[in-house]
């Protein structure tokens, strides 16, 4: 668990990650640097979970051996499914990363919701439903790993 007081506001009780993965852990189906080396880091406080469209279709190859379980998700409704999903660990003790317009409901649903500013972009109602955005995964794998990033930006 990884518990962030923010001064203020709410105390964080972050059990795990959920994360979209193209265009917020890769660009075109290749995970992008470090995000393998945080994951190993993150696994030992947070259990970590990939929901994926997989559009490249790279996404069990690229996750190979990494600590994560991958949920890769049917055509229709994945908003839905990746909120779904989030609920399903307890909305409250995830935090979630994304970029796509699939991603705003689990963002919104999560304790933690960081829009990710990738190469791809970040459609505008999943940056509205975030807490948090910052361009790009490692600032916000950043922010999981060194949580006084997170006090200083959500603190009253």
């Amino acid at each position: 668990m990884l518990e962030i007081a923010i001064p203020g506001a709410e105390t964080l009780r972050l059990e795990a990650l959920v994360a979209d993965f193209n265009g917020t852990l890769a660009r075109d189906g290749s995970l992008l640097p470090g995000v393998a080396e945080a994951f190993a880091r993150l696994s030992e406080s947070l259990t970590l979970h990939v929901v994926t469209a997989d559009t490249h279709g790279g996404a069990c190859a690229a996750l190979a051996g990494l600590p994560c379980q991958l949920v890769v998700l049917a055509e229709g409704g994945q908003d839905v499914a990746k909120r779904q999903y989030v609920e399903s660990l307890g909305a409250s003790r995830c935090a979630a990363l994304g970029n796509g317009r699939n991603d705003r409901l689990m963002l919104a649903a999560a304790g933690l919701g960081i829009a990710v500013i990738e190469a791809e972009g970040v459609a505008v109602e999943t940056l509205l439903a975030a807490r948090v955005a910052v361009p790009g995964v490692a600032a916000a794998l950043g922010l999981l790993l060194n949580p006084a990033r997170l006090v200083a930006t959500l603190r009253t």
